[in-house]
């Protein structure tokens, strides 16, 4: 093996361990969230040509930071991992020993500066938001991930604080808009609960659960048009593709609880959290803003035909 391909395989292992389809998700958060701010709107009369472009400075540091967030937290995922992932999944980049535990853990120190610095450009509650989320996903991964019940919780905080950096576009919409947090907390609670079980299989109860979780989901989604300035109607086509995307595969996992049901309900799930932010976004912020998140999916779908997902 030459020294090129070898550097090829060093670089390519760096990438796995920040799961790069996984990231567009957490893309679709900020997106969602700035729509709620009621910076979305502004974003649409750019596109129209009736705002400035100074609006995006914004959304890009908040981009810029989720990227830096949310690939410190996977990273550090695999960090914690390490040893468990030497007996159940040789293949990861720390086991096969194409990045040392070591670099592994100075990358995902380097996400989370970036993620944090990037986030204090924007505001002090933006900053203390990207502060929150690293703590969290430090705690997720080193204590919590192993509890069935603060695992999922854990996790659903993080993602939806990820969905507060979104709207802390806007910082003083946050006391506004923290609700929204409640929907991918609940979500992300469905797809970590099943996960537990998607090396060696899990329990048919866990499937259930996850089953409960995703129905209150999609209903809170649409009961948001009780909210006046929110249009359940532009939200509605996106909520079924949701349904029709996730709640198959949660039912078959439900119903066989092996390893390979699990793995694809969680990759399904996970994947589809750029269909419910488009389904959030389109009521806060018009069908087309919506559209314009939906095109991550077949993005992120790329990128996870390349990086594993989970």
């Amino acid at each position: 093996m030459n020294v090129a391909s070898l550097n090829f395989q060093s670089w390519r292992g760096y990438l796995e361990l920040m799961r790069p389809a996984n990231i567009v998700t957490a893309w679709a958060d900020i997106l969602v969230g700035f729509a709620a701010s009621g910076a979305g709107i502004i974003l649409a009369q750019l596109i129209n040509g009736e705002a400035s472009f100074t609006i995006l400075i914004p959304l890009a540091w908040l981009l810029l930071a989720t990227t830096g967030l949310y690939g410190g937290g996977v990273v550090f995922n695999d960090v914690f991992d390490a040893e468990l992932d030497a007996k159940e999944r040789p293949n990861r980049a720390i086991p096969s020993g194409r990045v040392s535990r070591q670099n592994a853990t100075l990358l995902g120190s380097i996400l989370f500066a970036i993620g944090i610095i990037a986030a204090f450009q924007v505001s002090l509650v933006s900053g203390a938001i990207a502060i929150l989320i690293t703590l969290s996903c430090l705690l997720y991964n080193s204590l919590a991930k192993h509890h069935p019940f603060f695992g999922p919780l854990n996790m659903g905080l993080c993602r939806g604080s990820n969905l507060l950096l979104g709207v802390s576009a806007l910082p003083a919409m946050i006391g506004e808009r923290w609700y929204l947090a409640l929907i991918p907390i609940f979500y992300i609670a469905a797809i970590t609960a099943i996960s537990q079980g998607e090396v060696h299989g899990g329990k048919k109860i866990t499937g259930v659960l996850a089953l409960l979780l995703i129905a209150i989901v999609l209903t809170a989604v649409l009961a948001l048009g009780l909210l006046g300035d929110y249009a359940a109607i532009a939200a509605l086509p996106f909520a079924v593709l949701l349904a029709i995307r996730v709640v198959p595969n949660f039912i078959k996992a439900a119903r066989e609880p092996v390893a390979e049901n699990i793995q694809n309900a969680v990759k399904i799930g996970i994947l589809s959290l750029i269909v419910l932010d488009a389904t959030v976004a389109s009521g806060f912020a018009g069908l087309y803003y919506g559209l314009f998140i939906l095109i991550l999916l077949p993005f992120s779908m790329k990128l996870a035909k390349v990086f594993a997902v989970t």
